[in-house]
């Protein structure tokens, strides 16, 4: 069972994750930026966060390793 600091962690990632995708989606309803432009920046920030993640795990794997 994850600890209150992991759960703290995972809920920063998910706020943060939600407002810049909000901003996002904000930004798009304004015509600031058409809507294709808003789903390709989207794809591009869960890529990133998916990237990051990824990164993070196998880091961490390998610290392990040694």
């Amino acid at each position: 069972m994850p600890g209150r600091t992991a759960l703290k962690v995972a809920a920063g990632i998910v706020v943060s994750f939600a407002a810049l995708a909000g901003a996002l989606i904000l930004l798009a309803r304004w015509e600031i930026f058409s809507f294709a432009l808003a789903k390709l920046m989207l794809a591009g920030l869960l890529a990133l966060y998916f990237g990051i993640g990824f990164l993070i795990v196998v880091y961490r794997f390998i610290d392990k390793l040694k």
